[in-house]
């Protein structure tokens, strides 16, 4: 298995473990979604604040590079990525999730009979009404660290999303 097979399998289990400790469900996109930017869908089963099944489409990435910086992750993103997400009213609304892993595979997790710890951590962000580019490759965004993907934030996203209000 190549390093950013592992690197997408352990990013996509990153988001379960968050997603499931939620209370919610991960449904993997199938390739055709895939290939337009939706690697998953997240959604609440049942209903919240009076709405049945509300949903959001992810895009997840993880990258061992060095992006954190002291206030915000800088991430790069192909241009193809950025515009997908970055349509201005979307009927299911999307967001970007980046997982951070150590350099070293054998450093990404460790277990006792007590704990499962996933090192490192994801963050998210909605690039919904960004302008267009005219860079051709690749554009650099800027996530917040305080935009840390846990169980509340996506609880907060999703009551957010429940509601219409834009992310």
């Amino acid at each position: 298995m190549s390093l950013n097979t592992q690197k997408e399998d352990f990013s996509y289990a990153y988001v379960y473990a968050v997603t499931a400790t939620a209370g919610y469900s991960l449904q993997a996109a199938t390739r055709r979604l895939d290939d337009s930017g939706i690697d998953a869908t997240i959604t609440v089963p049942g209903k919240l604040n009076s709405k049945r099944l509300p949903r959001f489409d992810v895009q997840i990435k993880s990258t061992s590079q060095d992006v954190k910086r002291e206030t915000s992750i800088k991430y790069r993103l192909s241009v193809k990525n950025y515009d997908e997400l970055r349509e201005d009213d979307p009927f299911v609304p999307q967001l970007l999730i980046v997982v951070l892993v150590p350099e070293e595979v054998s450093d990404w997790l460790s277990q006792t009979e007590e704990s499962l710890c996933l090192k490192r951590c994801g963050y998210w962000l909605s690039l919904r009404g960004q302008p267009g580019i005219d860079n051709k490759t690749n554009i650099t965004v800027e996530i917040k660290r305080q935009n840390i993907f846990s169980p509340d934030a996506l609880k907060t996203i999703m009551s957010r999303i429940a509601v219409g209000e834009s992310l």
